[in-house]
């Protein structure tokens, strides 16, 4: 069985050696030491200020939106993983929708002016499949109308634009560790935040909203990251470069095979790739069911991702209309990309798309 994506797991003894440490200090949660030496080596490895490690990148989202105390109107992307919209009305915020730019799959920021109000508070972006934004032009809009911006970077670990990290983008940068994703703590997300102030009330707020032992400032949760989590973290972090090199050859092997046959993504030219994803549009819903069909008689999953477009949600309320993001989201799927695919297992997806193209 071939699914879209296979979990890495790192060298077992020098997990159980970070797991040893554990046992032998008793520190299992509450900022710990190895949480803390993930953050450093992160923002190291990252090229950015501050990580503000948390337990999964929905929280991520959510405490980011409460640092920036963002109130009414975000004007966001219908087409992502459904957490970018719950996230937001969770957190009792009304999820505007900008319709995408259907080549590139991210918001179309040309869309996003005329859809400002007195009661919008902030823009919340994503980089699609780790496809970089219009980060100036949102950049600009912003300004001019004073709204914070929150990128959901879930796909974009250790993506650069113009040869800096696309994580210093907007006010926050929110990143998803799941055992998914490029790189992973199990489960797990991160804040990027380059203001100092916003470090430490994203750090409070955490952490139950406590600032220290005798102040409770704001109204918090908990979305720590526990030890176990980190030693993950601190494991796949010695083996990132070889992960994203045999990532991005498999994803070569597949643009070389297919150019002929799909549609790919339209990638910003300033920004370079993780090949975390490998996405393919088809010519129509119907071409795209009947080759899943096809897939899944030969064992092979890969994934609609995004599917259905947000803006399609049952308790999003007013009803808003995205066609792009419609018409995009019935006609694209994810092949399966992970460093372990064999070639003879990407072979015989290659061929399985030939003969039913």
């Amino acid at each position: 069985m071939i699914n879209v994506t296979k979990t890495f797991l790192p060298d077992r003894q020098k997990y159980m050696d970070y797991v040893d440490e554990i046992f032998v200090n008793g520190w299992i949660t509450n900022d710990g030491p190895l949480l803390k030496k993930l953050e450093k080596r992160l923002a190291t490895y990252l090229g950015v200020k501050h990580v503000v490690l948390v337990a999964n990148g929905t929280a991520a989202l959510e405490i980011a939106y409460r640092t920036l105390d963002l109130t009414g109107e975000v004007i966001t992307t219908p087409f992502s993983f459904v957490a970018t919209t719950s996230s937001l009305v969770t957190n009792g915020l009304q999820p505007v929708f900008a319709d995408i730019d259907t080549q590139t799959f991210n918001i179309d920021a040309k869309k996003i002016e005329s859809l400002i109000t007195p009661y919008t508070s902030a823009i919340v972006p994503v980089h699609v499949f780790g496809n970089a934004c219009d980060v100036e032009q949102i950049k600009n809009i912003a300004e001019h109308y004073d709204l914070k911006v929150v990128y959901d970077a879930a796909h974009a670990f250790d993506v650069k634009f113009k040869g800096e990290s696309i994580l210093k983008q907007g006010d926050i940068s929110t990143l998803s560790f799941h055992a998914t994703k490029l790189f992973h703590t199990i489960e797990g997300g991160a804040l990027i935040i380059n203001d100092d102030a916003l470090v430490e009330k994203a750090r409070y707020l955490i952490n139950f909203g406590i600032e220290d032992e005798e102040s409770i400032p704001e109204l918090g949760t908990n979305a720590k990251m526990n030890e176990f989590e980190a030693a993950m973290g601190l494991c796949l972090l010695d083996d990132i470069e070889m992960l994203i090199q045999k990532r991005a050859y498999i994803y070569d092997r597949y643009r070389s095979a297919l150019k002929d046959l799909v549609v790919f993504q339209e990638l910003n030219e300033d920004s370079t790739r993780n090949y975390s994803y490998f996405p393919i549009v088809l010519k129509d819903e119907k071409a795209l069911l009947d080759l899943m069909k096809v897939f899944g008689d030969n064992e092979i999953f890969p994934r609609r991702y995004f599917y259905p477009s947000l803006d399609t949600l049952s308790y999003i309320e007013p009803k808003q209309v995205c066609e792009g993001s419609r018409e995009v989201s019935k006609k694209i799927i994810c092949l399966p990309i992970y460093p372990t695919l064999s070639s003879e297992d990407q072979s015989r997806i290659i061929d399985i798309l030939r003969e039913n193209i």
